[in-house]
């Protein structure tokens, strides 16, 4: 007896040391290649998007229609080689006009001159009443574009020998100083809705295309309501207008549900690869959440213009900090994606439809291919009556099921 135990314990350790099949190597391999692609693909886009930011191209404006401010606009354009582009404004509301217009994403105002400090002489050095210069900023459109206009424009206001005055004029949520917490938010609202492609296009792939259309739509109602209790009761990023951000998180988490649960009909295990693609490494990198496109190279900044990642972040912007400007453009920025996820949608039932008409096409051409074999290669039987040919008609029947499979 302890024989046998000894021998069935060795039969054990050679089947554990038994080398991988190569089928099971090939298939373990071929695996391992999309999250390989999504780590190339991540490092490509965030790298290529966050890692040397620097302006491009950022327009800045001096306060003033003088010679004076005439010419330190001139003199910031020469400098800055395309880094900046500085024009003048002619008085300190159109220069806050066009911040809250997010024309311009920093106005100076001189300091060190009399009466005409818009652009009249400079003061002399014994002035009683010196002002000192003052940079406008609007961090809620962006903070990190705020703090690279401070940077530029601090060194003109030591060589004024004042300190510079930096005003807010559209402050950013108490509780959110930075304003990326909508980047955040962003995140939050495209995880619940491209993993919820998986489940739909995967565990709901027997369902018709309408079905699963209606869960992704379903679902979408559900992400933007978790997004708009996070960006509100939650975390307090808003403090008004949570109408209008559930709106716009619906629309964009709809957009995103409706085109993945349409490319599952086409790429089927690569859907998670292919999503991953369109919504976090073209959509976090182009949206505008922690560096604006004037910040980054010219490929993500073409892609904020129309990506719409770009436009929930721009929309949820305009609407909490700017009254609404721009808001329009920003909302069929994601009404078009969402028509997008419609006609991906209607493109797979289409294509499900044919796929299935063809496969009973081949079913059909099978059987007939297979009661055609049986006909031919069964033996000639005298002929009898009607009756008595029942239970023959029976076993043929049987026989052609068993060859077709059914």
């Amino acid at each position: 007896m302890s024989a046998v135990r000894r021998t069935d314990h060795r039969n054990d350790h050679r089947s554990e040391r038994r080398g991988a099949q190569p089928g099971e190597l090939r298939h373990i391999l071929t695996h391992l290649i999309t999250p390989l692609l999504m780590c190339i693909g991540m490092g490509l886009a965030y790298l290529g998007a966050f890692a040397n930011p620097s302006p491009h191209h950022l327009p800045v404006a001096v306060v003033g229609s003088g010679t004076h401010a005439q010419v330190l606009a001139q003199t910031i354009n020469d400098t800055a080689h395309g880094d900046l582009e500085a024009r003048t404004v002619p008085d300190r509301a159109a220069a806050v006009e066009q911040l809250k217009h997010q024309d311009i994403f920093g106005a100076y105002v001189m300091g060190g001159t009399g009466p005409g400090a818009a652009g009249g002489t400079a003061a002399s050095p014994g002035a009683a009443a010196r002002p000192a210069p003052e940079l406008l900023v609007a961090t809620a459109g962006s903070d990190t574009s705020a703090s690279v206009v401070q940077k530029i424009f601090t060194p003109l206001a030591t060589r004024q020998g004042a300190p510079l005055k930096v005003t807010d004029v559209a402050p950013t949520a108490k509780d959110d100083p930075t304003g990326q917490g909508i980047f955040f938010l962003l995140v939050a609202i495209s995880i619940g809705s491209y993993a919820s492609v998986a489940v739909i296009g995967g565990a709901g792939a027997a369902l018709p295309m309408r079905l699963r259309a209606m869960l992704a739509i379903g679902t979408s109602f559900v992400v933007g309501i978790i997004g708009t209790l996070f960006a509100g009761p939650v975390f307090h990023l808003v403090d008004h207008g949570k109408w209008g951000l559930w709106g716009m998180a619906w629309l964009y988490s709809a957009g995103i549900l409706l085109i993945g649960t349409g490319l599952h009909t086409f790429l089927k295990r690569w859907t998670t690869l292919g999503v991953m693609a369109l919504f976090v490494m073209l959509n976090f990198t182009s949206s505008g959440g922690i560096f604006r496109p004037e910040m980054q190279n010219g490929f993500f900044a073409a892609l904020h213009s129309f990506w719409n990642g770009a436009g929930f972040v721009e929309g949820t912007r305009s609407h909490i900090y700017f009254d609404g400007y721009g808001l329009a453009g920003h909302v069929w920025t994601l009404v078009g994606w969402l028509l997008a996820g419609l006609l991906m949608v209607g493109v797979a039932a289409l294509t499900e439809q044919r796929r299935r008409a063809a496969q009973a096409d081949a079913v059909a051409s099978a059987t007939a291919v297979a009661a055609a074999a049986i006909a031919a290669t069964a033996p000639e039987r005298a002929p009898r009556r009607p009756a008595a040919r029942l239970p023959e008609r029976a076993d043929a029947e049987e026989e052609m099921e068993e060859a077709v499979g059914v």
